[in-house]
């Protein structure tokens, strides 16, 4: 029981510290919100203008990116130290995992996780699958009631 303790102990304390914090932000929080306590704060430089627009969801994605990568290396370095222990099983295992990875990061690639910027914008008005002409009332068909026959009012049992 006692190799246990220690594990017991971080869990405690991981869940003391989350439990102090809400405790503490719920206490110390601002009570009253005003314009000033609600303004973004930029290293004490009071924005002259609102930012030109918002971040493109494409910037996290490529966050996300960066991420899985991390995640990658993270896995690839032990099997690296102890490749020759895990013999052909290990080297599936990674061959798998790194698959899947590939994968994610072709498939995010594919979707345009990647283009955004000037060239993004010559890419669009390049290609012509994407024309300005093209609405939504010129190539969706809109299925109306004309050609059909009306319905019978069905009776209502009572």
């Amino acid at each position: 029981m006692g190799q246990y303790l220690p594990i017991v102990v971080m869990a405690v304390l991981g869940i003391g510290f989350a439990a102090s914090s809400l405790v503490m932000s719920r206490l110390v929080s601002p009570k009253r919100p005003s314009a000033a306590k609600s303004a973004p704060y930029e290293c004490g430089i009071v924005p002259r203008q609102e930012p030109p627009e918002r971040f493109p969801v494409r910037f996290y994605l490529v966050a996300m990116i960066f991420v899985i990568v991390d995640i990658e290396i993270i896995f690839l370095y032990p099997y690296v130290v102890i490749h020759r222990e895990l013999g052909i099983f290990g080297l599936v295992e990674m061959l798998v995992f790194a698959i899947a990875v590939f994968a994610s990061f072709v498939y995010l690639i594919a979707h345009g996780a990647l283009d955004w910027g000037p060239i993004a914008q010559l890419r669009r008005s390049t290609n012509p699958a994407v024309s300005t002409e093209r609405t939504t009332t010129s190539t969706v068909r809109r299925v109306g009631q004309e050609g059909r026959e009306p319905e019978a009012p069905s009776e209502v049992a009572a």
